[in-house]
């Protein structure tokens, strides 16, 4: 296994066990999007594959020192990177050039090379993304968990424009040709909220306090809801490419072993190694079967009456129960969830609950298939290692 596939999965797992929930920005999500931006620069940039690996090992460290605190993460990133290379035999002068990238993340530090400009292009390069809002939304909503800071809408649109056009430049020659012209549509974009910001001010000048904060949950709420459901999603979509891999794997496997393995072991001098390939196939076909069932989609069906949407006992956010339904009934349903916020949330909170319970049956099911197959595969070498032994 490379060096860039052990430091994505040690820090997959980092972050997934000790990284604090309320980090809705900086997390794997963010890491993974960097590090696949740096790959971007870097297949249109001249670096060599050495430089090119200790970029990427950077980038998947610069943020693990969240996992203990927001200040000065970069220098806890570092230690936690070191540990992780010394672990691995990597040489001091290695281990001090990717300190140096990790170091250069610092948001007003000025890089010296072109490795740094990569770096700090890779980490600010949503400033240049199409959901580039989203993502603000997400970096915000961690400020106010984290106690950082708490902004309305004016205060946020204007820091963010001031951030994207007088702060922030890209380094290198392919951000600056690819990348300038989507962060300057992102400016305009922010330019105009501002506008409309203004023009409310124009026609509402007397608005209440209450309504202020009412306002002021429900947009936070609103980020919530629409940043958990996208992670669920992301975190579905893992476990769905991990199944695909094993199952791909252990399709490979039982083909191997029934086209030139198997057709061998009639012959008597063949037949010790009859148990050792049972039990290779064995857990191969065990493997593919769990692989299968955490992919397999388990769509509920009900039936209910209008009673049960009065009342509000129906999701219908879930095409499970709606499918069933009139068009016309629908409609008046869908018309009645509008009208009501309270209903939108608790409808929200179904969909959420009901999406998390899919993706712990997901989770578990992926757990003992890889649990099945690494058994398999320590199993079956033993036993083909035992059974040329006793010739």
């Amino acid at each position: 296994m490379s060096i860039l596939q052990k430091a994505k999965n040690y820090v997959e797992i980092l972050f997934k066990d000790k990284l604090s929930s309320v980090y809705f920005y900086h997390n794997f999500i963010h890491t993974a999007y960097t590090v696949n931006k740096a790959e971007e620069i870097m297949k249109n940039t001249p670096v060599s594959e050495e430089d090119q690996e200790k970029v990427l090992v950077a980038l998947w460290f610069h943020d693990t020192g969240y996992i203990e605190c927001a200040l000065n993460h970069e220098e806890r990133s570092v230690e936690v990177m070191k540990a992780f290379l010394h672990e691995q035999n990597y040489p001091e002068n290695y281990i001090a050039d990717v300190e140096k990238l990790i170091l250069a993340t610092k948001i007003h530090y000025e890089p010296q090379n072109l490795l740094e400009k990569i770096v700090k292009d890779a980490d600010f390069s949503h400033f240049a993304g199409h959901d580039y809002s989203d993502i603000s939304d997400a970096l915000r909503k961690e400020w106010e968990l984290t106690n950082v800071r708490c902004f309305s809408n004016e205060e946020w649109n204007a820091g963010n424009l001031d951030m994207l056009k007088n702060k922030h430049t890209f380094y290198t020659d392919y951000a600056k040709e690819n990348w300038e012209p989507l962060k300057k549509k992102n400016i305009k974009k922010i330019e105009k909220k501002l506008e409309k910001e203004e023009e409310k001010k124009e026609n509402k000048k007397e608005v209440s306090e209450g309504k202020k904060e009412k306002e002021k949950s429900d947009r936070s709420v609103d980020t919530l809801f629409r940043v958990t459901l996208n992670n669920h999603t992301r975190l579905s979509d893992i476990a769905d490419s991990k199944a695909n891999i094993l199952l791909s794997v252990n399709a490979i496997i039982i083909s191997v072993c029934l086209s030139v393995l198997v057709p061998k072991l009639d012959a008597p001098k063949n037949s010790h190694l009859i148990l050792p390939s049972f039990i290779l196939l064995l857990s191969s076909v065990l493997t593919i079967i769990f692989a299968i069932l955490s992919t397999k989609p388990n769509v509920t069906k009900s039936t209910f009456t209008s009673e049960d949407i009065a009342n509000r006992k129906v999701n219908l956010l879930f095409f499970g129960n709606f499918q069933q339904m009139l068009f016309d009934d629908y409609n008046n349903a869908m018309k009645d969830l509008i009208k009501d916020r309270d209903y939108i949330y608790d409808s929200m909170v179904k969909d959420l609950y009901y999406l998390g319970k899919v993706l712990n049956r997901k989770y578990k099911l992926l757990s003992i298939t890889y649990k099945i197959f690494m058994a398999g595969i320590i199993i079956s070498v033993l036993s083909f290692g035992a059974a040329f032994l006793s010739l």
